[in-house]
């Protein structure tokens, strides 16, 4: 008899056990941002497929997560990012798109005004997200904190 070679995860297979696991467990994005020493919107980022993971924090989430082996070598694949990587029907993300839709270009020329002619680095990027107390309900605080490159003239 012979036996059917299980092909490997990739990284949104991986992604689904995070979650599922992070979700039997009780956990929140925090505890395993403490697991990785990172930041929680990176740490929630890599372990939904959007950021490179080494072999040690692979295994340090595994372990946290009780994950297979199979799961823990998918999690430091190459990070998916883009269109593949973010469902854009989503409602909070459609919404995240239209804000850009509306403000996008005020914050161009914002940008523009303030360093010149360049972009905001997504590469080079941090981002902080807080809960803002509010008696007409709460509010989503989001902090976007790129490097600025201007661009060259050669």
């Amino acid at each position: 008899m012979s036996v059917t070679p299980i092909p490997p995860l990739d990284r949104k297979q991986a992604a689904a056990a995070v979650l599922a696991a992070k979700k039997r467990l009780g956990l929140r994005w925090e505890n395993l941002a403490e697991v990785l020493g990172r930041s929680t919107p990176w740490s929630t980022s890599a372990l939904l497929g959007q950021q490179p993971l080494t072999d040690e924090q692979a295994a340090a989430v595994g372990s946290a997560l009780d994950l297979d082996q199979s799961v823990v070598e998918a999690l430091t694949l190459p990070p998916i990012r883009g269109k593949e990587a973010v469902d854009t029907t989503d409602p909070l993300v459609y919404r995240l798109t239209e804000m850009v839709q509306v403000y996008g270009g005020a914050i161009r020329e914002l940008v523009r005004e303030e360093f010149g002619d360049g972009i905001v680095s997504a590469i080079d990027f941090e981002l902080d997200l807080e809960r803002v107390a509010d008696p007409k309900g709460d509010r989503v605080k989001m902090t976007m904190n790129g490097k600025f490159l201007p661009y060259r003239v050669w």
